[in-house]
């Protein structure tokens, strides 16, 4: 049988006089520290590293990224000819892998918001936290830089793959190389976002993923069915403001001759989100947890 041990001494409670005051006060021996944003961009990180949806989200994203970027460049180097490659842009063919790939980046910015929800994580967040506006800024942040920095090292690696693999294409200019590497990788990252404050509205993990995927594949689909001459107009709307189509421009490919082109695609979504990340804002301020 083990011994007991002695209680260890504790600090007694400092209880002083206030100035002017015949009775004494409490002073807590526990340091009261005001939080900030920083401390909740910090649990928000502990979060998101820490549980498995994360890595293995991630980890599909960047093989499906890589692995159809350099694909697509093995099979059109292997059955196409210079001439063929003459005047091509090398670095469009990372656009299969990304435009597979974002559906990974919409299910993890989802699970990010609406996981907590079903979980009842999302009680113990806002007590810890009761200021819900810095919460939901908080996550943003932190999803969006993780979207981006994963985003960006996967496509520089496709990028510079595909412009070795393919060495009959013409050499891309700088302008094309920024676009198809840190233009590409901010939009990805504002799709997720949208997709983050989508979870936050609906706080249902799969409803808002279908309903993601819906934006993502609906209009291109659906543009692709309209054989009727008087839903011209809805077709090409349909065709050229569709992700996929958006998604091509940051690659100089884009799939109409109208519609958004150079950088309007990125302000595009800029536009969305705001509006969407303000609406689940108001809702998280006067909905209950």
């Amino acid at each position: 049988m083990s011994t007991p041990q002695p209680p260890m001494p504790q600090a007694a409670p400092d209880w002083q006089a206030a100035a002017g005051s015949a009775y004494p006060s409490y002073t807590s021996p526990i340091p009261v520290v005001r939080t900030h944003l920083g401390h909740a961009i910090a649990s928000e990180w502990t979060k998101i590293r820490s549980v498995r949806s994360t890595m293995w989200t991630l980890g599909v994203f960047v093989l499906l990224v890589v692995g159809i970027g350099l694909l697509a460049a093995l099979v059109i180097s292997a059955n196409a000819t210079e001439s063929d490659l003459s005047g091509e842009n090398p670095l469009s063919y990372g656009f299969f892998g990304l435009l597979i790939g974002s559906m990974c980046i919409i299910t993890l910015g989802v699970l990010t918001t609406a996981s907590e929800y079903g979980t009842g994580m999302i009680r113990t967040t806002m007590t810890a936290c009761p200021s819900r506006g810095r919460v939901l800024t908080a996550k943003a942040i932190v999803f969006f830089l993780v979207a981006f920095v994963i985003t960006l090292v996967s496509a520089s690696l496709v990028a510079l793959a595909d412009v070795s693999i393919l060495d009959g294409a013409r050499q891309p200019s700088g302008g094309e190389w920024f676009k198809a590497t840190v233009g590409v990788s901010l939009y990805m990252a504002l799709l997720g976002l949208l997709s983050l404050v989508l979870g936050s509205i609906i706080r249902h993990s799969a409803g808002a993923i279908t309903i993601m995927i819906g934006v993502l594949l609906a209009p291109l689909v659906i543009a692709l069915f309209m054989f009727s001459s008087s839903l011209e107009k809805v077709r090409e709307a349909l065709f050229e403001y569709s992700i996929p189509n958006q998604l091509s421009v940051f690659y100089s490919t884009s799939l109409s001759e109208s519609g958004p082109s150079g950088w309007d695609p990125l302000w595009i979504a800029l536009g969305v989100t705001a509006v969407a990340f303000a609406g689940a804002f108001a809702l998280l301020e006067k909905r209950d947890v």
